[in-house]
């Protein structure tokens, strides 16, 4: 156990206060299967505490000036960048990733808190033209106590991006931690504490899924739910959130396809692929997770691919040459392993990759080689199914219509990609992906600036930009009469 993770606190944060429970939870290393920390968990009791702590502490903070209260995201924001090698350490050990990647992730949610802090003093409402002696308004108030429920494969990032606008629009917020990375939730609420956020504006409950979920949604306190996680439970979410009819963002499964043309820039192709496909070993809601080639230029993209995929450093993510982490757990290497064995069984030729590491360095941590499949189908399941993990399948194609066709055939459209330099095929593209994210020879498309987001059964609602500040906030129009 690190320094860092020793001195952590470890147990519940609701109303300004540190609170201990019966339950306990081991927190585990992924690279070394180690027990690294133990979390507390919550009582039905408490996570109820915790939804009536935000509700009576709504009022309080959405009446402050707005200048205070985004003096106090502006704090946050310094806290996180002054701490940031400390959160990395933290992340790195629960989760996994690279250091250097924890470290960009902790930046970039001072980054979110920064400009939230700046978009709620955009929060512009409306005037419409009236008749005489009247005068019509809109205007956006915080929809209330926000439960928001976050994942482990960005145990900072998904935190900070729903916490930083849920709080500069005026709400209070209930926050529920994966329980595989609930280490770096408490590291940033130490630092809400050591900010003097007022009491009660941002509790933590660590504990069952399901059972908080379900307190989250049958809640007439609660007013939101913010949710990033697997499509069957954001519709399990939205389903038990009929009876209170709550404001609701889901950011749900992605399988995004990558499409090369035969026009690309085949060296900028690959660097775009191994940027996004790799980061956080391809345990990314946004990875690319269907590689199209043009047939023309399939040997030469290949060739590129394989060399940089076997020059991949895979290990301990505090190693700071390391390019590639863990998994996450035993079984995300079971899903793996499924589906190259279904895809190969069905055709597919594995280029390179496709096994378990062993060794020394590996043998108890959940490792898995980089790996490369060609002749990819639509028969196989790597197709159809989110793989979250370090594997690229190749599918050739002829036409762009039909890239585009095979690209589009997915329950999911979260992100897509796609490079291409003759200006009609990039607005066909940009045109005829149906997904909430289209990067154009680039693969940059999660900013504080910019929305992120889906459609089909990849969710709804945006986060980031103007309109993520706008996800918690609601709408009221007033008429006024001058008598």
């Amino acid at each position: 156990m690190t320094e860092s993770i020793n001195n952590l606190k470890k147990d519940l944060y609701i109303n300004g206060q540190w609170m201990t429970t019966t339950d306990y939870k081991d927190v585990i290393n992924p690279a070394t299967n180690e027990v690294i920390a133990q979390v507390a968990q919550a009582s039905k009791e408490q996570v109820e505490n915790a939804i009536q702590t935000a509700h009576d502490a709504f009022k309080h903070w959405k009446s402050l000036e707005l200048k205070e209260r985004t003096t106090y995201l502006h704090k946050i924001a310094d806290l996180l960048e002054e701490n940031a090698d400390r959160l990395a350490e933290i992340m790195t050990v629960e989760q996994g990733k690279p250091i250097k990647e924890a470290r960009l992730e902790v930046i970039s949610g001072a980054e979110s808190f920064r400009w939230n802090a700046e978009e709620a003093r955009r929060l512009y409402g409306e005037i419409i033209p009236a008749p005489n002696d009247h005068k019509y308004e809109v205007a956006y108030e915080p929809v209330g106590v926000v439960g928001a429920i976050t994942p482990w494969n960005f145990p900072s990032g998904m935190i900070t991006r729903k916490l930083a606008p849920a709080l500069a629009a005026g709400n209070t917020v209930v926050l529920k931690p994966s329980g595989d990375t609930p280490l770096s939730a408490l590291a940033i609420f130490e630092l809400f504490e050591q900010a003097e956020l007022p009491k009660g504006v941002a509790n933590i409950v660590m504990g069952s899924s399901k059972d908080i979920g379900e307190a989250f949604t049958t809640s007439k306190l609660v007013k939101k739910i913010t949710f990033t996680g697997s499509t069957p439970i954001g519709k399990t979410l939205y389903a038990q959130s009929a009876d209170t009819l709550k404001k609701m963002s889901l950011e749900l499964g992605g399988h995004a396809p990558f499409i090369v043309n035969d026009d690309a820039d085949i060296t900028a192709a690959v660097e775009g692929l191994m940027a996004a496909k790799f980061r956080n070993n391809g345990q990314v809601c946004i990875a690319p997770n269907r590689i199209f080639v043009h047939e023309s230029v399939k040997e030469t993209f290949l060739a590129q691919l394989k060399e940089k995929v076997e020059a991949l450093k895979v290990g301990n993510g505090l190693e700071v040459d390391t390019n590639v982490g863990p998994l996450i757990r035993e079984d995300a290497i079971d899903k793996i392993k499924k589906q190259i064995v279904n895809a190969t069984d069905k055709g597919a030729t594995l280029i390179t990759g496709g096994h378990r590491l062993t060794g020394d360095a590996y043998d108890n941590g959940f490792f898995f080689q980089p790996t490369i499949l060609d002749n990819v189908n639509t028969t196989m399941d790597i197709f159809y199914e989110e793989t979250f993990g370090p594997v690229v399948p190749i599918i050739t194609f002829t036409t762009l219509e039909e890239a585009i066709s095979m690209a589009n055939d997915s329950e999911y459209g979260l992100a897509s990609y796609a490079f291409a330099k003759d200006g009609k095929a990039i607005n066909t593209l940009a045109t005829n992906l149906e997904y909430g994210m289209v990067g154009i020879n680039a693969v940059a498309i999660s900013n504080p600036e910019t929305p992120f987001g889906g459609v089909k059964q990849s969710g709804f609602g945006r986060e980031n930009s103007h309109l993520g500040i706008k996800e918690y906030v609601t709408a009221k129009f007033i008429n006024t009469k001058f008598l």
